[in-house]
C-alpha cells in the first residue's frame, strides 16, 4: 500500500509490537515508554496492510485520550479515513451498539441515560419511600454498591445471595431490596445508568449469539487502551468480541494500576494469557520521560512488589539529580519547604510554574501547600478538585463559623439551617424568608423572635427551629470566651459533623471526613501559632478573616497565567511535569491506613508511589514530616515503607534542621557522603537549589543497607523513625535563655533565638529558624526543646 516510513520513527521494541499482527497481543508499556504512539501507530499499520477503518474497534478510558489518538491517526493518513474508525470510550462506543438493538434488551429507542445526579436522587427517592434512614442508607454509599454490583455483572438476585449476610451485619439489610426497585423504575422510565452500559452490552451478546457473531466478525481488529484499570464488565464484553480469531492488541503497566477502588481488577492484565492462549507478549521497556536517577529509583521500588509482569525499564536520557528525599519536623515546614523549592528553582533553572506539580495521598493535604503558596505569591491550580476553602463539606462547616460570629448572615443561616438534615424543608425557609422581608429584619431574628413575628409554622416545625435556634445561642456563648479551635470543637460535636461521614466507605465521603479532619486541624494551627506569636486574635472572627482572604485568592486566581500544580497521585495518573513534589510519604498516609490489611492493598499503594515518581521529568522530590496534625492533634508520623524501599543508590537524604546525631533519623536515614548543616546549605546544593546546575551527585543511603537488601518481596521493611512523644517540647522560662541558644519547635524544626525581649509585656524571642526564618515566640505559648 502507501510507504511504511512511520515504522522508523519507532524503536525495536515498539516497531515489533506495531508489526505484529498474527494473533492476541500484549504491550506492556512502562512509564514514559511511548505507549500513545505505539497504539496510534498500530492503528496506522492495520489501516496500511488494508483492513478497512470502520472495522477497527479501538477502545479507551476517557474521550481525551480518543481524541488525542484520533488527531494522531489522521495526521498519518488523513481526516476523513481517521473518522470512520470505531474509537472511544467503552461507554460511547457500546452506547452506540446497544442503541442499534434496544429493543432486544427490553428498551425502547431513545432510552435516556442517567448522569450521577439523576442515579443518585432516583436512589435517595426510593430510601425515602421504603422510610429509610438516610444516614444508614446514604445514597451515595448505596449508589456505590449498586454500581459495583453492575461491573460485577450481578443482578439483584445474584447480589443478594452474595451480600445479604454482610449487608444486615452492617445493618443494611435492604440494599438488595433498593437496587431492584432502583432497576424496576430504570426500567419503567425508559432509562440506564452509566454502568448499565456496559452490563447490557455483556447481556445482548450472551443472550443473542446472532448479534454477538455479527459483531465479532464485524470488528476485524480490537485495541483496549489501559487494560489494567479494566473492571471485570469491560474485560467480559471484550473477550466475547475478540472470539473466536482473537485478533487483539491490549495495552497496559499493570505496575501503574491503581484503581481498584473504581473495580480495576489487575488480574485482568496478569491473567490475560489465560483468556487469549497463544498471546504473545511485547514489552516497552525505555522511559523516554525521565531520568536514569528517577527511573532506575522508581524501579527498584515496585521491583518489591509480588504480583507484576517482570520487566526492566531503563532510561537513557542523563542520568539526572537523585531522587531527593525531605525529612522535615512537622507538615506546616513540609509545605514551607515546598513552596520554597519552587520559588528558588524557578529563578535558577528559569523555568515556568507549568512545569512544577505537588502529589499527594489525599486532597485534605492540600490545605496546608496552598497557604504556603499564597504567602509566597505562587499562583497555583488544583486538578480534579477544588481549593480547599471552596469544598461543599469546608464551606458547610464555614456557615456555622459565620453565623456564630454574626446571627444576621443570611446566606450562612440558610446553608446550614437543615445541615445535618433536622428537618426544616424548604417550605419552612419560604415562610421564615417573608416574614423576614415583611418586617425588614435578619432571618435570624425571626427565628429567635417567632411569636412577636408571628412566624406561622406547626408545632413540630416549631420545635425544630427552637432547638437549632438553642444550639446557635450555645455556640454564639462559647465563642465569647473560647478560641477558634474551642469553638469549631463544640460545633463539630454538636451537629455530629465527622460522623455524618464515618459510616460511609464510598471514596466521596472518605475524601469529605478527612476534609473535616483538616479543616479543625487548620483551626488548631491558626490558634496555635497566633498564641506563641502574640499577633493577632485568636478567635473564630479573626480565623475568619484569614479564611476571607485566602477564598478572594483563589477567586482572583481564575487567570491563564502559569500555575503550580496541585493534585492527588490518582489525578496524576497519564501526565507529566519536569518537577514533581511527592508530599506526606509517612505510614498510615502514603501508605494509607486504610490500605494496609492486606499484601494486594499494600501492593497497590507501592505501585500508587511509582505512579506518583514516574510523573517526573528532571527532579523528583519526597518529603515527609515528623508531626503531622490530625483530628485536632499533634501525631508523631513514621516515615513510609516505600522510602526504605528505594536503592539508596539513586537517592540523596537530606533533613530540614542540623546536628543530626541526637535524632532517631540519622540511624537510618543518612548521607555519609554529606555533612549537612543549616537549611540554608542543604538548600543551596539539593536538587531545586542553585549549585544543583552541573553538578555531579555521589551516592547516598541507608547507613543499615541491609533495610533495603533483604527485604523480601512484599514484606513490610524496618520503620525509619520511631514514633517519639511530642513531650519533648516544653515550655521554658526567660532566664534559660539567651541571644545565640538552638532550639527545636515542634512545628518550626531547629533555629537560633537572636532576640529576646517582650510582646505586650510579655517575655518573648525572636527565632531565626533554619527552614521557615524568623518568627516571635511568646514563652507563656511556645513549647521547644533547647539543644
Amino acid at each position: 500500500m502507501a510507504d511504511y516510513k512511520y515504522l522508523d520513527q519507532l524503536n525495536p521494541q515498539q516497531r515489533a509490537a506495531v508489526e505484529y499482527c498474527e494473533g492476541p497481543e500484549l504491550v506492556i508499556a512502562g512509564a514514559g515508554s511511548g505507549k500513545t504512539r505505539v497504539l496510534t501507530y498500530k492503528i496506522v499499520h492495520l489501516l496500511r496492510l488494508g483492513i478497512d477503518p470502520y472495522r477497527i474497534l479501538a477502545l479507551t478510558f476517557t474521550n481525551k485520550a480518543a481524541r488525542e489518538m484520533k488527531t494522531r491517526i489522521s495526521q498519518v493518513v488523513g481526516e476523513k479515513v481517521a473518522s470512520r474508525l470505531w474509537m472511544g470510550t467503552f461507554h460511547s462506543v457500546f452506547l452506540r451498539i446497544l442503541r442499534k438493538h434496544s429493543e432486544e434488551i427490553g428498551f425502547k429507542s431513545g432510552f435516556t441515560i442517567y448522569d450521577t445526579t439523576d442515579s443518585r436522587t432516583l436512589i435517595k427517592q426510593i430510601i425515602k419511600e421504603y422510610g429509610l434512614d438516610e444516614k444508614q442508607y446514604k445514597p451515595a454509599s448505596v449508589a456505590s454498591q449498586i454500581s459495583n454490583a453492575k461491573n460485577s455483572m450481578m443482578t439483584p438476585e445474584q447480589y443478594q445471595q452474595a451480600y445479604y449476610d454482610s449487608d444486615r451485619r452492617a445493618k443494611r439489610p435492604m440494599i438488595s431490596a433498593i437496587y431492584e426497585a432502583y432497576v424496576t423504575r430504570c426500567r419503567v422510565s425508559n432509562a440506564m445508568d452509566f454502568d448499565d452500559i456496559l452490563f447490557f452490552m455483556n447481556i445482548l451478546l450472551r443472550e443473542h449469539p446472532d448479534i454477538c457473531r455479527h459483531y465479532q466478525e464485524f470488528f476485524r481488529y480490537i485495541l483496549v487502551d489501559e487494560y489494567q484499570d479494566t473492571n471485570f464488565a469491560q474485560h467480559l464484553v471484550v473477550s466475547q468480541l475478540a472470539k473466536p480469531d482473537n485478533m487483539i492488541c491490549v495495552v497496559g503497566d499493570d505496575a501503574q494500576s491503581i484503581y481498584s477502588f473504581r473495580g480495576a481488577n489487575i488480574s485482568n492484565i496478569i491473567n490475560l494469557e489465560k483468556a487469549y492462549p497463544g498471546l504473545k507478549t511485547f514489552k516497552l521497556e525505555r522511559n523516554y520521560r525521565s531520568t536514569q536517577n528517577i527511573v532506575n529509583a522508581a524501579g527498584s521500588l515496585i521491583d518489591k512488589n509480588t504480583r507484576q509482569l517482570r520487566k526492566q525499564v531503563y532510561s537513557e536520557n542523563d542520568k539526572g539529580a537523585p531522587v531527593e528525599i525531605i525529612k522535615t519536623y512537622s507538615d506546616i515546614e513540609e509545605a514551607y519547604y515546598v513552596a520554597t523549592g519552587i520559588s528558588r528553582q524557578k529563578l535558577t533553572e528559569h523555568d515556568s510554574y507549568e512545569d512544577y506539580a505537588v502529589l499527594y495521598r489525599t486532597n485534605a493535604q492540600s490545605r496546608v501547600l496552598e497557604e504556603a503558596l499564597r504567602k509566597r505569591n505562587i499562583s497555583y491550580r488544583i486538578v480534579g478538585g477544588t481549593a480547599f476553602y471552596q469544598r461543599k463539606e469546608i464551606k458547610d462547616v464555614i456557615g456555622y463559623f459565620r453565623l456564630t460570629v454574626n446571627p444576621d448572615d443570611d446566606e450562612a443561616l440558610r446553608r446550614i439551617i437543615n445541615f445535618p438534615a433536622r428537618g426544616i424543608g424548604e417550605t419552612t425557609l419560604r415562610k421564615i424568608q417573608t416574614a423576614a422581608t415583611a418586617a425588614e429584619v435578619s432571618m435570624w431574628t425571626i427565628l429567635d423572635n417567632p411569636d412577636k413575628y408571628a412566624l406561622d409554622v406547626n408545632s413540630g416545625t416549631r420545635k425544630k427551629l427552637n432547638t437549632f435556634v438553642d444550639m446557635i445561642h450555645d455556640f454564639i456563648e462559647d465563642n465569647r470566651t473560647s478560641n477558634a479551635f474551642e469553638v469549631g470543637q463544640l460545633i463539630y460535636n454538636r451537629t455530629g459533623m465527622l460522623l455524618l461521614y464515618a459510616h460511609d466507605n464510598t471514596p466521596e465521603s472518605i475524601s469529605r471526613q478527612e476534609n473535616l479532619s483538616e479543616m479543625l486541624n487548620g483551626l488548631k494551627d491558626f490558634v496555635e501559632l497566633h498564641e506563641e506569636s502574640g499577633e493577632g486574635g485568636t478567635d473564630l472572627t479573626s480565623f475568619l478573616s484569614e479564611v476571607s482572604l485566602a477564598t478572594d485568592a483563589d477567586e482572583k486566581d481564575a487567570t491563564d497565567e502559569p500555575k503550580v500544580t496541585l493534585m492527588t497521585v490518582h489525578a496524576a495518573k497519564g501526565l507529566e511535569f519536569k518537577h514533581i513534589y511527592i508530599v506526606g510519604a509517612e505510614e498510615e498516609l502514603f501508605p494509607s491506613a486504610m490500605a494496609m490489611n492486606t499484601l494486594s492493598e499494600i501492593e497497590e499503594e507501592r505501585r500508587l508511589m511509582y505512579v506518583a515518581m514516574t510523573r517526573a521529568k528532571e527532579t523528583c522530590v519526597i518529603s515527609f514530616a515528623k508531626s503531622r496534625f490530625r483530628n485536632g492533634q499533634t501525631k508523631m508520623s513514621s516515615p513510609s515503607r516505600f522510602l526504605t524501599e528505594i536503592d539508596p543508590k539513586y537517592t540523596r537524604t537530606i533533613s530540614s534542621g542540623n546536628d543530626e546525631s541526637e535524632d532517631q533519623f540519622s540511624s537510618r536515614f543518612t548521607n555519609p557522603t554529606a555533612n549537612y548543616g543549616r537549611y540554608e546549605s542543604n538548600f543551596k546544593t539539593s536538587v531545586y537549589g542553585s549549585d544543583s546546575r552541573n553538578k555531579k551527585y555521589s551516592t547516598s543511603g541507608f547507613s543499615n543497607r541491609d533495610a533495603f537488601v533483604n527485604t523480601p518481596r512484599g514484606a513490610s521493611p524496618r520503620p525509619l523513625v520511631n514514633n517519639t512523644s511530642p513531650g519533648d517540647y516544653t515550655l521554658h522560662q526567660s532566664a534559660e535563655l539567651s541571644v545565640g541558644t538552638r532550639i527545636e519547635h515542634g512545628k518550626f524544626g531547629r533555629g537560633e533565638i537572636i532576640k529576646t525581649g517582650h510582646i505586650s509585656g510579655e517575655p518573648s524571642i525572636t527565632v531565626e529558624f533554619d527552614a521557615v526564618g524568623k518568627k516571635n515566640l511568646l514563652l507563656k505559648f511556645a513549647k521547644f526543646k533547647i539543644l
